[in-house]
């Protein structure tokens, strides 16, 4: 398998390209912002409540988005979510290089702004890509996504950000993550009309109410669907809001270190996800993908701890590794299971229901970090988080039904490996009086 063969096709390149760019002024963002914020108000609290302003109004548009994906092109819902928060961050950098953004609350309704604007992408996206790549190219397209996710992301993005901030401050960094919107919009607007998906005749009528609801009865009727989003609700409230809210706060308060610093952990970590994303696109998933999909990500969460027991940049940077690695190892093997498995129809809904449920806890996880480490401490906050969120992790793939896909294909192989016997044995004779 080729992990570069998704790129033949030119509309799935021009949507590459576009999303690479933005990934970078992402990862620009997740540094700059935290610096500011952290320069502006010095404590935990306040990035806390930024988590909170970007998940929040998220969530609340996740389960309209998919809606919306299934029915019109995904391609103008990307286009429009990146429109929004490209002037968002126009408007940030702006206060931020004028030095008026002096007030938390005028930061948060930005991001609340930004939050429900991004609410739209993620399904856009998940239901986009099986338009623009043949099904034998799925697992190398999801593999380039997890590749370039954390190279923009965490490598790029915050490389630049380090260097920017240093040099011209926060401000201009922020400023290029707004660029980085609109030449997204550019290459989306290139990408032009998308093969139409197979889909029932009356799809285009009724409401976009009842076409939510039909994606919530078709993930209830599938545990694996609706068993894997609730474990990520419940893992996701034990890591992600202690982890970005305290990680930062590790290398500027605990270790001393400077944005830099930051920029090069998190960078170790995309270079962790490269890595993983590489070598998945060239050898594939194997076969019991749902038991490998919850082992990585099991080991991934554990590893959160490793934050916690830290006492060099170095160690968080390695821990970096092993979290963002296993995590982008799970999630192509994940989005390949859902694309597969999910009829093209349903796929944007499914995947807003994704992630909805997924991140529903996200706001109380960024609510939460502060004050728990205010009360048993930062590092056992990580600590803690890395253990229980593995534990809940693996217990999940332990639901009656959750294997239920992989036997299914394990069943189709085998069917199909028997007659492919049973043919060649019916030509054997044949085959025999053919001259050497």
């Amino acid at each position: 398998m080729s992990p570069l063969a998704p790129l033949r096709h030119r509309q799935f390149r021009l949507l590459w390209t576009g999303m690479s760019a933005s990934l970078i002024g992402d990862g620009m963002l997740l540094v700059a912002l935290a610096w500011q914020v952290y320069d502006l108000f010095g404590v935990p609290a306040a990035m806390s409540a930024v988590g909170v302003a970007l998940t929040l109004p998220q969530i609340a548009t996740l389960l309209l988005g998919g809606a919306i994906s299934d029915r019109f092109d995904p391609r103008k819902v990307m286009l429009l979510s990146d429109l929004i928060r490209g002037l968002i961050m126009a408007g940030v950098a702006t206060l931020v290089l004028t030095g008026a953004l002096t007030s938390l609350w005028m930061l948060l309704g930005l991001m609340v702004v930004y939050g429900a604007g991004a609410g739209f992408f993620g399904p856009a996206f998940d239901a986009l890509v099986p338009r623009l790549v043949p099904e034998e190219d799925l697992v190398a397209a999801n593999a380039l996504d997890q590749f370039m996710r954390p190279a923009a992301a965490q490598i790029f993005g915050p490389m630049l950000a380090g260097g920017v901030i240093a040099v011209a401050g926060a401000g201009w960094a922020i400023a290029f993550d707004a660029a980085t919107f609109a030449f997204s919009t550019i290459c989306l607007l290139a990408v032009g009309r998308t093969r139409p998906i197979e889909a029932l005749e009356d799809d285009s009528s009724g409401s976009l109410l009842r076409d939510m609801k039909e994606g919530i009865g078709y993930v209830r009727q599938h545990i694996w669907l609706w068993g894997t989003f609730l474990s990520a609700t419940f893992t996701y409230l034990l890591f992600v809001g202690p982890t970005e809210v305290l990680l930062p706060y590790m290398v500027k308060t605990e270790l001393g270190g400077s944005a830099t610093a930051l920029g090069l952990v998190l960078t170790s970590g995309g270079l962790g996800a490269i890595a993983a994303a590489l070598l998945i696109g060239y050898i594939g998933i194997p076969r019991r993908f749902i038991t490998y999909t919850y082992g990585t990500w099991a080991i991934a969460t554990l590893a959160v701890a490793g934050y916690g027991a830290a006492t060099y940049t170095w160690q968080l940077a390695l821990a970096c590794v092993l979290v963002n690695g296993l995590e982008a190892a799970g999630t192509i093997a994940w989005a390949t299971t859902k694309q597969t498995f999910v009829p093209s129809h349903m796929l944007g809904r499914v995947s807003s229901v994704d992630w909805f449920v997924s991140t529903a806890l996200l706001p109380l996880s960024y609510a939460l970090a502060a004050p728990i480490a205010g009360w048993i401490g930062v590092r056992e906050t990580l600590l803690g988080a890395g253990l229980l969120g593995a534990a809940v992790t693996f217990g999940f793939l332990f639901l009656p039904g959750m294997r239920g896909p992989e036997r299914r294909a394990a069943a189709y192989q085998g069917r199909h490996s028997a007659e492919n016997r049973q043919f060649v044995e019916h030509l054997k004779p044949q085959l025999e009086k053919v001259p050497a």
